[in-house]
């Protein structure tokens, strides 16, 4: 028997499909490129044709260094991590089908989201956002997602 991954079993249960690679492989993924390999968690994890990315915050690209400037610029920084993740994984903005930003004050929720419409343009994401009393690196926002992967 094949082991699916929970967000593969509520898909089945919702009605939905399985995605086309059925083989049920699971790739735990690290490009390097964005976070340091040494991490214990993975950058993405890819279960057939879906990526599950993990959350970015506005650091500098391979340190622990936010940028400075406020919400905007983390949020910026944030995102075009997100991105360098997306597309060192075969994925790209677009194809992003679900995000979630979580922001240390839901009051800098309205500048988050006019730096979120800079990178999804066309056809948004379906979108959570909330509050929390802290993350990692004392940053001010972490965004995360699940995309599809291109063929």
């Amino acid at each position: 028997m094949k082991r699916l991954l929970p967000g593969v079993l509520t898909l089945l249960i919702a009605g939905g499909s399985p995605p086309a690679d059925q083989s049920g492989a699971v790739a735990f993924l690290h490009s390097g490129e964005v976070l340091p390999t040494s991490l214990p968690f993975s950058e993405a994890v890819r279960v057939g044709n879906l990526l599950y990315v993990s959350g970015h915050l506005g650091n500098q690209p391979g340190t622990s260094q936010l940028v400075s400037g406020g919400i905007g610029e983390e949020a910026k920084q944030a995102l075009e991590n997100l991105k360098t993740s997306l597309e060192a994984h075969g994925s790209s903005m677009d194809n992003v089908v679900q995000s979630t930003v979580i922001l240390v004050d839901m009051s800098e929720w309205p500048v988050c989201n006019d730096v979120y419409k800079t990178f999804f343009t066309t056809n948004y994401p379906a979108q959570t956002a909330f509050g929390a009393s802290g993350l990692a690196l004392g940053a001010r926002v972490e965004v995360e997602c699940i995309a599809a992967v291109e063929k």
